[in-house]
């Protein structure tokens, strides 16, 4: 069923870069947000109601991007691209492969690698983050995120945890502009049961419901092509407490980062990141690591 979700958007996302050549851009650098890990337009770790890429009205853009993040006992790759139609919608494709280091061997799967696909879409609701900078009202957009993950062989072990291999996240972003004061903030509400970002499956034994998670990530403006600001991202905690009693509890994530944008065609974005434990009851230390992402746009 994925592969036959992905073939047209992998066409469409082929095709984009041909449509795309004879338009102007017309937004400001940077206006755009990066790409988040999932795919979806925002900061690194969460999205925001900005569409990607510089398409306005009328216009089709697109992005491709690729990102690293190593941490002491883990490490994530993650890559797609994104079709945004105008300033009005987003669609994203993402893939994550995440290495589990020392904690596969401990749980009796060395070399243990787990894989993710990634399809969003991004709507956005009302408000315009730059034409409504001089009001209070900010650009609000409704996301939506569906995640499939190749467990390998962790699967049966998610089996007994009673956590499924597809979920579903809803996400509401809302992003204002501070133009004078050279600062944007956003503020999302997800929806999410996915445990780990839906690397280790989503739900549990211990829960199966929905929670309601905050994502803010403020961003300041040195100038039209360099941006500072930090991210932090509530995280549920699906499989706490579980067989394994509190080994699988989850932490928060946050970010401090900073992007620079020499032009409308490439960013660059760096950060300093802390995933709290993961899996604490094997790798009982915090998970920090200095994330890489390079952005493509047309």
């Amino acid at each position: 069923m994925t592969q036959r979700l992905l073939r047209p958007l992998l066409s469409l996302l082929l095709a984009v870069p041909l449509a795309c050549a004879a338009q102007a851009q017309g937004k400001l650098l940077l206006t755009g947000g990066v790409s988040s890990i999932d795919g979806a337009a925002g900061g690194g770790l969460s999205p925001w109601a900005l569409t990607g890429s510089y398409a306005t009205s009328g216009q089709i853009g697109a992005t491709a991007y690729f990102t690293r993040l190593p941490v002491q006992d883990y490490s994530l790759s993650a890559y797609g691209a994104s079709v945004a139609f105008g300033e009005r919608v987003e669609m994203s494709l993402g893939k994550q492969d995440f290495s589990a280091g020392g904690t596969g061997a401990a749980l009796g799967v060395p070399g243990l690698k787990l894989r993710q696909t990634i399809l969003g879409a991004k709507v956005r609701l009302i408000g315009d983050a730059v034409l409504d900078a001089d009001s209070w009202m900010p650009q609000i957009a409704l996301g939506v995120e569906y995640k499939h993950l190749d467990a390998g062989g962790l699967a049966p072990t998610l089996d007994a945890l009673g956590a499924r291999r597809s979920g579903v996240d809803v996400y509401l972003s809302a992003s204002k502009l501070f133009l004078a004061q050279s600062t944007l903030v956003n503020v999302t509400l997800r929806a999410s049961r996915a445990n780990q970002n839906g690397l280790l499956g989503f739900g549990g034994t211990a829960s199966k419901s929905y929670s309601l998670l905050p994502e803010i990530s403020v961003a300041y403006l040195l100038s039209k092509q360099w941006a500072v600001g930090v991210e932090y991202r509530m995280k549920p905690d699906k499989l706490n407490p579980s067989i394994l009693g509190d080994a699988l509890r989850e932490d928060d994530w946050k970010d401090i980062f900073v992007a620079w944008a020499p032009n409308k065609h490439l960013s660059l974005t760096a950060a300093y990141v802390d995933l709290g434990r993961v899996v604490p009851g094997i790798q009982p230390r915090r998970q920090r690591g200095v994330y890489g992402s390079i952005q493509l746009a047309y």
